[in-house]
């Protein structure tokens, strides 16, 4: 019987609210798929791949946190999985300017979100790559070093996206015949389509998308904003009484989705029975309430805690790179960039390295601190403080601590904490680096 683990790897778009199509199209069904026996899932924050589009630091920001808060608070496992940003992840741009430097312009020039823009162009008459940043052109090649970086097996993607997988084995086949020496460094990705997620009806009976303004929140608004969403789904002119089409309503086909086959066919009964329209929605609501409602609270909960979708962020991205270092290093050696064995002025630099705290503002406005070795790793974030005074009093209070006699939390963590307010968390395996550190500073 087989053993293999398959890597699966899931980017994650960071714009726009997710609304009630996308948790039963993508975020439910990624998070089921990631819980299987044999999965080694990947899910990462494509927060570079945000700025193709905004500009607007403060909407990229606040996204970020947003998105994360949405999967973490819909069932993701950051313990099960690898749950990292793409931008915490320094060797993923590094690797793209390698495969950038073996991609052919021609290949990114069929890409069809390009290609699209130059139509467009045309249209109306302009410059064929009016608009069109470098960000927009070379976007395929980024999404290649997002996959090929953790030689993912799978990507599940939409339709759309299985031109940028079939370009991502392209370059991968490039570099492993240019540099590989008769092994193959990347993995060749395999698209995964499930032809099985669920597309659900907007309240216009069209497929649900924010292009056609019908979507139904997730949590945005409460179960305020749910009902009224709810109540605005078009129905036919049938009174109560009167039988209903329930294959035929939108109303049905959402109520599907967040039931089980017997209650699903309960309510079709119910409907062929002739429940009228209201109540139907009403049913319809305290369903979707009944899954979404212990959500949304999660939701709102990491969002009034920042700091703790910070921390798991952090954690994930530690995971990630401790495959993308050494990989990294086997890649720069293959393209003949290694790191040269340090010389005296190196080692010279090298002895007088030591460790630092760096200070400043996280995207919600709080004071945070960052602790890293000599060696320049990361080793805690504080907590948010809203008093940056405040903050270098309680570090310094803790730098002055016995550290050794603190106890972990139940889940291996140490709340380092002075006069009654916590500046941070770490690892117990690092709470010996940490105390070593803060005598250095």
């Amino acid at each position: 019987m087989s053993t293999a683990v398959t890597r699966v790897l899931t980017g994650i778009t960071t714009s726009g609210t997710p609304h009630l199509g996308n948790y039963a199209g993508a975020i439910r069904p990624a998070i089921e798929a990631s819980a299987r026996s044999g999965v080694d899932a990947f899910f990462f924050l494509a927060d570079f791949h945000a700025l193709i589009k905004c500009a607007d630091p403060v909407v990229v920001a606040r996204s970020r946190m947003e998105i994360a808060a949405t999967w973490l608070a819909a069932g993701l496992d950051p313990d099960r999985v690898t749950f990292y940003r793409q931008s915490d992840v320094p060797e993923i741009p590094e690797l793209c300017w390698m495969l950038t430097c073996v991609t052919p312009k021609g290949l990114m020039n069929r890409a069809h979100a390009y290609k699209a823009s130059v139509d467009a162009n045309e249209a109306r008459g302009t410059e064929p790559d009016d608009g069109v940043t470098m960000g927009l052109f070379s976007y395929p090649v980024l999404m290649a070093a997002d996959i090929l970086m953790f030689n993912a097996h799978k990507v599940p993607v939409g339709r759309d996206q299985i031109q940028h997988l079939e370009m991502a084995r392209d370059i991968a086949q490039r570099f492993n015949y240019l540099y590989g020496r008769g092994r193959d460094l990347f993995v060749l990705p395999e698209v995964q389509i499930d032809e099985d997620v669920a597309t659900l009806p907007g309240l216009d009976g069209r497929k649900m998308s924010k292009s056609y303004h019908n979507t139904i929140p997730l949590f945005e608004g409460g179960p305020k904003a749910l009902k009224a969403a709810v109540a605005q789904i078009v129905t036919d002119s049938r009174l109560p009484g009167e039988p209903k089409d329930a294959e035929g309503s939108p109303l049905y086909t959402l109520y599907r989705a967040f039931s089980t086959h017997a209650e699903s066919l309960a309510f079709k009964a119910e409907l062929e029975a002739g429940l009228g329209w209201g109540e139907a929605k009403q049913a319809l609501c305290d369903r979707i309430e009944s899954q979404i409602g212990p959500m949304r609270a999660r939701y709102a909960d990491l969002m009034a805690h920042p700091g703790r979708i910070e921390e798991i962020l952090q954690a994930g991205a530690r995971k990630a790179r401790h495959i993308a270092v050494p990989f990294m290093e086997r890649l720069r050696e293959a393209v003949g960039v290694r790191q040269p064995a340090a010389g005296p002025a190196a080692k010279k630099v090298e002895k007088s390295a030591r460790a630092r705290l760096a200070s400043f503002r996280d995207e919600t406005g709080a004071f945070r601190q960052r602790l890293f070795a000599a060696d320049g790793r990361e080793l805690l974030l504080s907590e948010p403080f809203a008093d940056p005074k405040r903050l270098h009093q309680v570090s310094r209070l803790v730098a002055q601590m016995d550290l050794t006699a603190l106890q972990p939390d139940a889940h291996g963590l140490v709340r380092l904490a002075a006069e009654g307010q916590c500046w941070a968390s770490c690892r117990l395996e690092d709470l010996e680096q940490v105390g070593l550190a803060l005598a250095e500073i």
